[in-house]
């Protein structure tokens, strides 16, 4: 077993550098870059700039980006020696390689370098987005797998009945609708829209959350977080019902349930002591996309409508206004945290089922 963690652990490091190379090669062709944004605002002074530049691209020397082309449009009547100075503060001026290089010392350990447009350290507001996101996606992925694998397991013993057929049809309708439209419905329900003002329509937590008791604060967190998660979470656990029940519908008709039954043993003694840990295994597999999904991916158009200020939104407007040393740490934070919940997900087969053996499995 320590053998195989060690062997997974080693293994997360390549994979990262893949990764990065691979993003990294990709943005050198992407159109646009941080000094194309800012001569297009110098160039268009009137147009809705996101964010101000200060010179924060210095710090991190080479984060990551593409590089500048002199035959800019945006650059035409301006002068060279700014441009060439631009491109040194951002860290243009040397070659991609070099850049790469020094991209990855530096990621090695957590040095992220500041932001190119906010001139704070990266870090920082990773830390200060982390919880929001880590919310959304821990909670989401919990309720669902806690809704989902009761449920799943219900509908495969009842097969074919009334249960199993309204359930299945309430799980679809909830699956075909968006999780933003439900966070809307949810806000003129129950955030002043049309009939209840219950929730708060914005934000994790109140202003006055600091002076609050403990249990003032877990109860106004949980307040804040209800309607969110609850989006969230009414259309993603379809995919892991349906996904339990055909996989203990297949494990039931085995023949070892069949002998179980001759033998005399009582349904729950088949059901859960024999069928549960097989039927689990896949369940359990899907279970790292699923939370990185929620982590992240699903995550987004959620922290915009109730004004969440997570990971989400902060990868999206470092996306569009080509901060690259936000995207690239939000890149490496994000497979970071996928391969080890990948390990994890591996070692919880154990727990499941003792007969998986890692010592004799190649990563």
């Amino acid at each position: 077993m320590f053998a195989y963690i060690a062997r997974r652990i080693l293994f997360i490091i390549p994979t990262v550098f893949g990764i990065l190379a691979i993003s990294f090669v990709i943005v050198q062709f992407a159109p646009g870059g941080p000094v194309e944004h800012i001569l297009a605002q110098l160039q268009n002074p009137n147009a809705s700039a996101t964010s101000s530049f200060s010179g924060g691209g210095a710090q991190i020397g080479a984060a990551a980006g593409t590089s500048f082309s002199a035959r800019y449009r945006g650059a035409e009547g301006l002068d060279p020696k700014f441009i060439a100075e631009l491109q040194k503060q951002f860290g243009f001026d040397k070659p991609p390689i070099e850049r790469f290089l020094l991209m990855i010392k530096n990621y090695a350990t957590f040095n992220f370098g500041r932001s190119y447009f906010r001139d704070v350290p990266v870090i920082e507001l990773i830390k200060e987005k982390l919880p929001v996101s880590i919310s959304l996606g821990l909670w989401m992925t919990l309720l669902s797998y806690l809704i989902s694998i009761p449920l799943g397991i219900a509908k495969a013993v009842r097969d074919g009945s009334r249960f199993d057929v309204w359930s299945s049809a309430v799980v679809i309708v909830g699956y075909a609708i968006p999780s933003f439209l439900f966070a809307v419905l949810l806000i003129v329900l129950f955030c002043g829209g049309s009939l209840w003002n219950v929730f708060p329509l914005r934000g994790l937590t109140s202003e006055n959350f600091s002076q609050l008791s403990l249990l003032g604060k877990i109860g106004d967190y949980l307040w804040h977080i209800t309607l969110p998660v609850t989006a969230m979470t009414l259309g993603a656990f379809a995919t892991v019902t349906f996904l339990t029940k055909n996989s203990f519908l297949d494990e039931i008709r085995k023949q070892y349930v069949t002998t179980a039954r001759m033998k005399g043993l009582t349904e729950n003694r088949i059901l859960y002591g024999h069928v549960f840990r097989n039927a689990m295994m896949i369940v359990i597999s899907g279970f790292p996309g699923a939370f990185i999904n929620a982590f992240f991916g699903s995550s987004l158009l959620i922290e915009t409508i109730f004004s969440l200020d997570g990971l989400g939104l902060l990868s999206y407007d470092a996306i569009i206004n080509r901060d690259y040393p936000v995207v690239f740490a939000d890149l490496y934070i994000f497979a970071l945290i996928g391969l080890v919940v990948n390990l994890i997900s591996d070692l919880t087969y154990t727990w499941v089922d003792p007969r998986v053996d890692f010592e004799t499995r190649e990563v």
